[in-house]
Parts: C-alpha cells; sequence; structure tokens
C-alpha cells in the first residue's frame, strides 16, 4: 500500500460519476459527514452484503452521506443498485484514481495468481473534510456497525 491514510488528515478529493450517470464530489456534501467505502466487485457475496448493510441502516445515520466506490462501470454500478435497492451513489472508479489516493487499489492474490484490486476499506470524513475514522481492509458487515458507532460516539 503506497498511501496510507490515518485520522486527522484531509480526505483525498473524489469526483466520480455515479450509477446514474451524475457527477459526485465529495466536497459538495461539505458540512455533512460522509461514509465512503470501497468495495472490490458490485453483484459479489461480500459486496452485496457490505452494500445492503449500509443500506439498512441509511434511516439511522441522519444526513450523514452514504458514497460506495468500485472499479466497476457505471452499468455494472446501475445493475447493482437496482437489484437491491441500494438508494445511495455508486461511483465508478474505472481508472482506480481515487482508490489509488485511498491507498486501496493494491496487488492482491488468488490461487497463487497475483493481480491489483481493491482492499475493502471504509472512511468517515468530517464535515470539513477531515478524516475521521478509517477503516483499512474492513470485513464486509463491519462498515455499516463501524459507522453507527463512530456516530454515536462523536454525538
Amino acid at each position: 500500500m503506497s498511501v496510507h491514510l490515518i485520522v486527522g488528515q484531509a480526505a483525498p478529493p473524489i469526483e466520480l460519476v455515479d450509477q446514474s450517470n451524475n457527477h459526485v464530489s465529495l466536497a459538495a456534501h461539505k458540512g455533512h459527514k460522509v461514509m465512503v467505502y470501497f468495495y472490490p466487485k458490485a453483484n459479489t457475496p461480500g459486496c452485496t452484503m457490505q452494500s445492503c448493510g449500509l443500506r439498512d441502516i441509511k434511516n439511522d445515520v441522519g444526513d450523514t452521506v452514504i458514497l460506495g466506490i468500485s472499479p466497476d462501470p457505471v452499468e455494472k454500478q446501475a445493475k447493482f443498485d437496482e437489484k437491491y435497492g441500494l438508494g445511495f451513489p455508486l461511483l465508478s472508479d474505472t481508472e482506480h484514481v481515487v482508490s489509488e489516493a485511498y491507498g486501496v487499489w493494491e496487488e492482491k492474490s488468488m490461487f497463487g495468481k497475483k493481480y491489483m484490486g481493491i482492499n475493502r476499506s471504509a472512511f468517515l470524513v468530517d464535515e470539513n473534510g477531515m478524516l475521521e475514522k478509517v477503516w483499512y481492509k474492513a470485513s464486509p458487515n463491519s462498515t455499516p456497525k463501524n459507522l453507527l458507532s463512530a456516530l454515536k460516539a462523536s454525538q
């Protein structure tokens, strides 16, 4: 991992297109907390568990914005959102520019084969664009729990 972000740092900028072809930026959400989570691939079991878990708590997080990011193209993000009714922006980072800025694009290995991919991670950005919480190597079911705990602790 070439970049390793820590709490208190400014969150790297995000400017990507979501599943509806809307341009989404982190800067546009200044004044709100933002949960930015990175998942490896839409419509896979772990990513579905993580995203649906966040969908299931989105009414419990007040005005906190949830942004999902993966290297999937816009069309695949749209199908993922439609299939599971996620209801929050799923950003397409096909060039992995944002993933690299957050230090989550890294070499992985499966069945002895090495490849580049997303290290499932999540970041809570505060109202001023600073990293409030950082969760590298998050498990799919920990992301919603971590968000709720962090929001409760900051009240």
